[in-house]
């Protein structure tokens, strides 16, 4: 089926999403069965929805960050839409890829970063709260991630990358051939 020829609506519970970077358009290997057109009080989102079945039928929601085709800048992605628009689905967990550079020599092209932490460069550039206009909320950011789930995309990933030559995965420490994985508990 079409991405155009999709339904418009699901009513199942999405708990899971995922947010395409550069190079992240769609989610190959899932089944499409809808694709939604969300509006949020901070617009739309920077995509249309795409709702895709795994094999056993867990449904995943797909976001394209930069836009379907590739149109947003960064400074132009609607974050709050996006974020609102995947929340309204129900869910509860969103993996984030992006393709960016490293500062750090030791992280190559292609290697593959679970990052634990984060400085965020943007703030006063664009919005980063939901919380304004006279709504006082407190909003953690010492733990942006969540270590559970950091923990399982980790643990996924040094299976999936064992033998992989090129391509070494970076948690908090540097890994290669001899992918093994130390978290903090």
């Amino acid at each position: 089926m079409s991405s155009s020829a999709l339904p418009t609506t699901f009513n199942e519970p999405v708990t899971l999403a995922v947010i395409g970077g550069t190079g992240l358009y769609q989610l190959d290997t899932l089944t499409p069965v809808a694709k939604l057109t969300i509006s949020t009080p901070w617009g739309f989102p920077s995509s249309p929805i795409t709702i895709s079945k795994t094999a056993d039928g867990f449904p995943i929601a797909f976001l394209a960050r930069h836009g379907a085709h590739h149109d947003l800048l960064p400074t132009e992605v609607p974050n709050q839409a996006n974020i609102a628009a995947l929340k309204s689905l129900g869910c509860k967990a969103i993996i984030a890829f992006s393709a960016v550079g490293s500062l750090q020599p030791h992280i190559k092209p292609r290697d593959f970063v679970v990052p634990n932490q984060v400085i965020d460069r943007t703030k006063g550039i664009r919005p980063s709260t939901f919380f304004e206009r006279g709504f006082v909320a407190h909003a953690m950011f010492g733990e942006p991630f969540d270590l559970k789930l950091n923990k399982i995309i980790g643990d996924t990933c040094s299976d999936v990358l064992v033998g992989a030559e090129d391509i070494k995965l970076h948690t908090r420490e540097t890994l290669g051939d001899d992918v093994t994985l130390i978290f903090t508990k």
